[in-house]
């Protein structure tokens, strides 16, 4: 391993929160009743439960991810919606899901990674 290897974590933090967090703000601009009717139209049950859900992850976890603060469980969290994404909407539709995927992997990294060298958490870490 080189000695900028532990800064790659800092480019996937920024990666990977940067598109949650895009696609965040787009589920808060067309509110909870369309998100809960965009799940529940794909057969998601509980779907304003599930929705406040997702727009809580994709927004507070996203941005909690791009300062790395709890960046494990935000990840663990992004990974399993994912996996949700892929199986109940992407697949069943027949669509592509090389983004999810991809999103699905780097919050995967970031659950074995974890915040890196350069986070706002380290100013709170005990030594």
């Amino acid at each position: 391993m080189n000695q900028l290897a532990p800064y790659a974590t800092l480019v996937m933090r920024l990666a990977v929160g940067g598109v949650f967090l895009r696609h965040g703000i787009m589920k808060l601009q067309n509110g909870l009743p369309a998100t809960a009717a965009f799940l529940r139209g794909v057969g998601v049950p509980f779907a304003d439960v599930f929705a406040l859900a997702l727009i809580g992850i994709e927004t507070i976890g996203a941005a909690c991810v791009l300062l790395g603060v709890w960046t494990r469980v935000w990840s663990a969290a992004m990974a399993v919606e994912m996996v949700v994404a892929i199986l109940a909407v992407q697949v069943r539709r027949g669509a592509s899901f090389e983004l999810e995927a991809l999103l699905f992997a780097g919050a995967l990294a970031l659950v074995a990674l974890g915040d890196g060298p350069v986070s706002v958490a380290l100013k709170f870490k005990k030594t």
